[in-house]
């Protein structure tokens, strides 16, 4: 065998006139790789903090290939959504995550399944890392009966085990996830729940009374705030008087972490994890990440920024193309390696998008379904529209 490659690597200089390196031969056992490395990563800023996350990950190449694979593949799910949507396929409100895939995957990658998770209304990645499939997400977004939420959510309403979406009013769910993180505390069983919101969430009055609130009662929830500079089309800046989100909670401990870095986001989130299930209360976390898109589908996202700010983003700190070179550059996977992974993805994402385009929408006498956990209230005469349609649960 070894004669044999010897033989086509060989034949390939004299065709080429170059020295064929490694990648280039395809027929490479597993046992040819690092099976594990080693990575300097970014130090994050600490507030109320004696010590912030470490400064090197360990990163194996099972995992690698896994965020790979959860990154790519929400990259390529809202890649799909923005081609649904202009086709008007997709209607209403669509707010996509591209860009941002190193903290949803990071963030999942550091907590247990067993642990809550909440966020706004860029939640198609979120989604997906708590365990939605590619195809209820994008039916869901299509208002098809196969969707996630029956086809009745849309974007901003999509719900799992210990996922609670998804929630369309700017800042709301905060206190929501310090209620969630309450009944953690209750209940005594060592989880945590992660609550998500964005830079142009973070002047909300409702933050700050939950802030205050899990600090009393020392409740485990890690605040995170993805920072993707702007909040609609309004840059941080000209938004908020301080830009140091993770300094806001005040006596909320706090840490600003690199979001584009996916072994950056997943050690800050294990420390912030570790900190609140020791019983030291809430934790503020902000991630200093990117969104290609623009605010929602109705943005076009170059009226307040221009194409070159986002083309330099893309070219320097692109979260996929970070952890494909590293894992390249450190020998941990292949070239093939990646583009069989990416062909895998896209051909998920087509059937996903086939099924979403074919699957029928839910009919009439469903509209009214799961409205009620229980029984409906005492029905008054004239007050409810819907009186004929029943809600079943």
């Amino acid at each position: 065998m070894k004669t044999m490659l010897a033989i086509i690597s060989n034949a390939l200089c004299r065709i080429t006139g170059r020295t064929v390196g490694a990648r280039v031969v395809v027929s490479r056992s597993f046992a040819d790789f690092t099976p594990q490395a080693s990575f300097d990563i970014k130090k994050c800023d600490v507030h109320r903090l004696e010590e912030g996350p470490p400064l090197k990950a360990e990163l194996t190449r099972e995992q690698g290939l896994q965020y790979y694979r959860i990154m790519q593949t929400v990259r390529r799910m809202e890649l799909k959504a923005d081609q649904l949507y202009k086709q008007k396929i997709i209607r209403g409100f669509c707010h996509l995550y591209d860009g941002q895939e190193a903290c949803a995957a990071g963030i999942e990658a550091a907590i247990n399944p067993s642990d809550h998770l909440i966020t706004a209304y860029r939640a198609h990645g979120y989604t997906y890392t708590r365990g939605v499939s590619v195809k209820e997400i994008l039916a869901e977004l299509t208002g098809r009966k196969g969707g996630v939420a029956k086809g009745k959510g849309g974007s901003m309403h999509m719900y799992a085990p210990r996922f609670y979406g998804g929630n369309g009013i700017v800042g709301a769910q905060v206190p929501l996830g310090a209620g969630i993180a309450l009944a953690c505390q209750y209940q005594g069983n060592d989880q945590v729940c992660v609550t998500l919101y964005g830079d142009g969430a973070a002047n909300q009055g409702q933050l700050f009374e939950s802030f205050n609130m899990a600090a009393l009662w020392k409740l485990p929830c890690i605040f995170i705030c993805e920072n993707n500079q702007y909040g609609m089309g309004t840059s941080m800046e000209r938004a908020s008087a301080s830009t140091d989100y993770y300094k806001r909670g005040d006596f909320v401990p706090g840490i600003r972490v690199d979001g584009m870095d996916v072994l950056c986001v997943r050690e800050a989130t294990k420390f912030a994890a570790d900190h609140c299930r020791s019983g030291k209360g809430p934790i503020i976390m902000e991630l200093q990440t990117y969104r290609y898109h623009g605010h929602s589908m109705s943005d076009p996202g170059v009226s307040y920024r221009t194409r070159e700010e986002i083309q330099e983003v893309r070219s320097k700190s692109d979260p996929i193309s970070m952890l494909k070179e590293r894992m390249l550059s450190n020998n941990m996977a292949s070239i093939e390696e990646f583009k069989e992974i990416d062909v895998a993805i896209r051909k998920e994402v087509e059937d996903a998008a086939q099924f979403a385009t074919s699957d029928p929408e839910p009919p009439l006498e469903e509209l009214c379904n799961h409205i009620f956990h229980n029984n409906p209230p005492l029905e008054v005469r004239g007050t409810n529209p819907w009186v004929t349609l029943k809600s079943v649960s």
